[in-house]
């Protein structure tokens, strides 16, 4: 199972926008290489931190509305949100430590 959850256009709001918690949104794609390298940080990330921050996933190639509205020209990107709004980004592999760094400091 999967802790950390696709995300699409018409829950958007509802769950990042709306959210009273920290989201961390990973823009991935089947095809790309570095995204498979992060996933299993991100996925770590969304099981350690369930209930204090919301992880989520989006296929930049089924989402496109979404990848555009924030300007995704690279993957994998990491966007760090609280209060509805980016506060973070990471661009690239790194590690699960790092990510998450960045995402206790919005706790």
């Amino acid at each position: 199972m999967s802790h950390a959850r696709p995300l699409t256009a018409s829950d958007f709001e509802a769950e990042v926008i709306n959210s009273n918690v920290p989201v961390v949104i990973d823009f991935w794609a089947e095809w790309c290489n570095p995204c498979r390298l992060i996933a299993p940080h991100v996925e770590a990330l969304a099981q350690e931190y369930a209930g204090k921050a919301k992880v989520f996933k989006v296929n930049v190639d089924e989402e496109r509305e979404i990848a555009e509205k924030y300007n995704i020209l690279q993957i994998p990107t990491l966007l760090f949100f609280k209060n509805g709004k980016v506060v973070d980004q990471w661009i690239g592999t790194t590690t699960k430590e790092t990510l998450a760094r960045k995402l206790e400091a919005l706790l």
